[in-house]
């Protein structure tokens, strides 16, 4: 059963800049008493033009079943790439099902995401975000945005494909202390369990662009990617503010795992669609880094969250990255006359840096980053 609960978010209640520093003021939002207010903070409410739409027609996917392409028959295959092919191109998101991920293995993943959040914020802010990082604990990126501001927390940790060394695990015990093992064993479990699953979702995509099975996996085999847990709270003013805005992810790859609440929304053909929570299903959509390595084949899914007044909504994104040292370059049978390059070369911790320091991540992030490599090589 979902019951609100009490939470509580920082905002910037002013930004001071001069030439020495950034200093920025902090109030408390306590969503407890946030119903007796007959206003929400102003730093929460979004201009008019990006205002949700609490009632979007819901968008029809007809989830793809990869169980048959993940054991190599070759009929799955073809129909599958075919499907994934026009989806990619369209739109840059669609569903899988049958991919093999235990139910039980959700179940813990989604009932820790509640312990996390419903617990007091002083022992949350073990974990707070530093300035300028990607991970940690945030609640709405404070110190890092003074409007638009998300209304949602966040955790945030590191995993490494690296077999020899358990980064999620060491995470939480090493930031949260010993009583928190278990959760980094269930978050290292479902990381592993992700990064596997994008690999085989990496042969689909290889496949489908016609480069090979294994042209992707192995680009990706040594990922170094992010796992968060998004939390959002109640909002009793959710037609004035958004969970997340609109934005097209920078990462290669987002796999997304919704509770049963609605609040995902994506744009296709210029209008906003619900995509309605499956629980066997997992959300698939393609970022910015592999929209790249595509050389602009593959569109980067532009998509946001809507918050409700009634109970929190949860989800678990597993945002696959690839090795620090891989260059992102398109295959070359990707560059044609009719497709010339799109995108400059660049490496993943280059692109990180450049959302999390200079820029702040939206649909035209990669046009952004292009146009700022070029100006740092001149």
């Amino acid at each position: 059963m979902l019951v609100p609960h009490p939470s509580m978010l920082l905002a910037p209640q002013k930004t001071i800049e001069n030439a020495m520093d950034n200093v920025v003021v902090e109030k408390i939002i306590n969503f407890d008493c946030m119903p007796n207010q007959p206003n929400i903070p102003s730093e929460f409410i979004w201009p008019d033009h990006e205002k949700p739409c609490l009632t979007p027609p819901e968008l029809k996917v007809p989830p793809i079943d990869i169980k048959g392409f993940l054991s190599g028959d070759s009929q799955a295959m073809s129909s599958v790439c075919e499907k994934v092919n026009e989806a990619c191109k369209k739109h840059g998101f669609f569903l899988v099902v049958n991919h093999g991920v235990d139910m039980k293995l959700l179940d813990q993943a989604h009932q820790l995401i509640d312990d996390f959040f419903t617990m007091q914020l002083s022992e949350k802010q073990k974990a707070q975000r530093k300035l300028g990082e990607h991970c940690g604990y945030a609640n709405s990126f404070i110190g890092r945005f003074s409007s638009k501001l998300p209304w949602k927390e966040t955790l945030s940790f590191h995993y490494s494909a690296d077999k020899s060394s358990r980064t999620v695990e060491n995470y939480f015990v090493n930031v949260m202390g010993e009583d928190f093992r278990h959760f980094g064993n269930v978050y290292q479990e479902y990381c592993e369990i992700m990064s596997n699953l994008s690999l085989g979702i990496m042969e689909l995509l290889g496949m489908s662009l016609g480069v090979g099975r294994e042209y992707f996996r192995d680009f990706f085999e040594r990922n170094e990617s992010v796992m968060r847990l998004n939390y959002y709270p109640p909002c009793h003013k959710p037609e004035l503010a958004l969970g997340t805005g609109p934005h097209c992810d920078p990462t290669s790859l987002t796999i997304l795992h919704q509770d049963q609440v609605e609040g995902l929304q994506v744009y296709v053909e210029d209008r906003w669609y619900s995509i309605s929570p499956k629980e066997d299903a997992f959300v698939v959509n393609i970022g910015d880094t592999f929209m790249a390595l595509s050389n602009g084949i593959y569109k980067s899914c532009m998509h946001r969250a809507v918050v409700n007044n009634k109970v929190a909504r949860k989800s678990l994104a597993f945002f696959l990255c690839p090795n620090r040292d891989k260059v992102v370059t398109p295959p070359k049978d990707l560059i044609t006359k009719e497709n010339p390059r799109t995108y400059p070369d660049f490496t993943w911790p280059s692109l990180l840096e450049f959302t999390q320091k200079h820029y702040r991540s939206d649909t035209r992030t990669l046009d952004a980053f292009s146009r700022w490599l070029q100006e740092k090589k001149n």
